[in-house]
């Protein structure tokens, strides 16, 4: 039975359907017990809300005084034991069924609009991520910033905007938060205060808990668009232009070795899952990232993701750890997600030993920089070489460097392609094939440029478009950069 009992004031029992049989993805969801079904004071929109509606659209007091009643009436009547054995789609209909008894045992006077609003934000809380549901549920928003419980934040089109979304208290934040990490077999508490996980569809999330964030826990989520972007989009966007993006093309295709750099939040990882499509089908890929977010849509892709050490400090497998494990994978390519420690020279490694068209990313403000950050990683692991050994190694390992940047506008632009041609002495010398100009800015702030060629004509890695095939192309691009 569903119900624990019947009253007067209550709904009546009714026999629960036949439980379908648990997937891995239901047993990795299961129902929240009481303590994490706390109602939440927020404006929550249903996650049904259309795009355009705002996520700081409110209600009025009653409502939130009715959606408590109600709530509390809800969690006396079933039982979350054998809500569990539902699947999602079942258990929120069963949810639904039983608020609608009590709103009408209740005599609760709603609109049809309030009525539905009640029970989308109740379903939300129990099933759930409460009053984050409908910021996921909006394709637009890329970052959703929550800084305790009651100041959460949001990036539409590049500006950070603060919302009226807000939490119970900081215990149902805790409790959202754990919900979200345990479902990639993290932890977050005193004990264990930073944690990186992932949503089921792939968006990133950091999550840093007192007694570390002062104010309440920091939840943060970089979303991941429903529709992955394709080079042609960011073309669309503005981000490079269509010669630019031709020359990428034959990047990707021509197996160079590619090092994306840039800032926080300018593209990086979009970027790198932009030229990842041009990896023909018949490669073996493999990527290792601290929390997966890359989209390859590649048959033959192995994803590898790094783990932190357990309470007693053991088990950890670091970014270093996967990288060297790659090389007796039989990869073709390896993809790092980020690299920022040590990790660097046995990628660097890979690159000169056969894993022709390896990528990575890191980050740096310019081209020139990400070399000095790639040869300060190496010093840093410990390797007691020259630096000019260094240098030398990044030479014959990296073929080209992508700078992105995130413009004041909150655009996001390709600023430079630049090749690594060589070294004088124990300087690497460097020549951009494209650069970014910015030429002015119109009335609404927006900044306008262009993306041109240098003149360059023959780049260092011609042979190898040749050799693919792609050298007619490589210099179409090239020149239609010029015009």
């Amino acid at each position: 039975m569903f119900g624990k009992r019947a009253t007067p004031s209550e709904p009546t029992r009714r026999a629960l359907p036949a439980a379908p049989a648990q997937t891995a993805d239901d047993a990795l969801n299961p129902p929240p017990p009481p303590f994490l079904a706390a109602p939440s004071a927020p404006p929550a929109k249903p996650a049904a809300a259309p795009k355009s509606a705002r996520a700081s659209d409110t209600h009025s007091d009653d409502y939130y005084r009715i959606k408590t009643t109600i709530f509390n009436a809800l969690i006396d009547t079933i039982d979350l034991a054998q809500l569990a054995q539902l699947d999602a789609d079942s258990a929120r209909e069963e949810i639904r069924d039983i608020v609608n008894e009590i709103i009408s045992i209740k005599a609760v006077v709603m609109s049809i609009a309030e009525q539905e609003h009640l029970l989308q934000d109740i379903c939300n809380d129990v099933l759930g991520y409460g009053p984050l549901e409908p910021l996921l549920a909006r394709d637009d928003i890329a970052d959703i910033m929550v800084n305790g419980a009651n100041r959460v934040f949001i990036e539409v089109a590049g500006k950070v905007q603060l919302t009226n979304i807000r939490f119970r208290d900081n215990a149902q934040l805790m409790n959202i938060c754990q919900r979200i990490v345990s479902q990639v077999g993290r932890r977050v508490d005193e004990s264990s205060p930073i944690c990186d996980a992932r949503l089921l569809d792939g968006s990133r999330v950091n999550v840093i808990a007192p007694p570390l964030a002062l104010d309440g826990p920091t939840l943060t989520i970089r979303k991941f668009k429903k529709d992955k972007l394709k080079l042609e989009d960011l073309v669309r966007f503005g981000s490079v232009s269509q010669p630019g993006a031709n020359v990428l093309k034959v990047i990707g295709r021509a197996r160079c070795n590619v090092l994306i750099s840039g800032g926080t939040g300018s593209g990086k990882t979009t970027l790198l899952n932009c030229l990842t499509a041009f990896i023909d089908a018949d490669e073996r890929v493999i990527t290792c990232e601290d929390a997966a977010e890359l989209q390859l849509q590649q048959p033959h892709v192995v994803r590898l993701e790094t783990r932190p050490p357990n309470l007693e400090g053991q088990g950890q497998i670091t970014m270093r750890d996967l990288v060297r494990n790659c090389l007796r994978m039989r990869p073709e390519r390896i993809i790092v997600g980020e690299v920022r420690g040590p990790e660097a020279f046995d990628l660097l490694q890979a690159m000169n030993t056969g894993h022709d068209g390896s990528m990575g990313t890191l980050h740096a403000n310019s081209p020139r920089e990400a070399l000095s950050r790639l040869e300060s990683m190496i010093t840093m692991g410990g390797f007691q070489l020259p630096s000019r050994t260094i240098r030398e190694m990044i030479v014959a390992s990296i073929d080209v460097i992508v700078q992105a940047e995130r413009l004041r506008d909150g655009s996001r632009r390709i600023t430079h392609i630049t090749e690594v041609v060589g070294t004088e002495g124990d300087v690497i010398i460097t020549q951009d094939l494209v650069h970014y100009e910015i030429t002015g800015e119109e009335e609404g702030g927006r900044i306008k440029g262009r993306h041109t060629g240098t003149g360059i004509v023959r780049p260092v890695f011609w042979e190898r478009a040749r050799y693919f095939g792609m050298d007619r192309e490589l210099s179409e691009a090239l020149d239609a950069l010029q015009a």
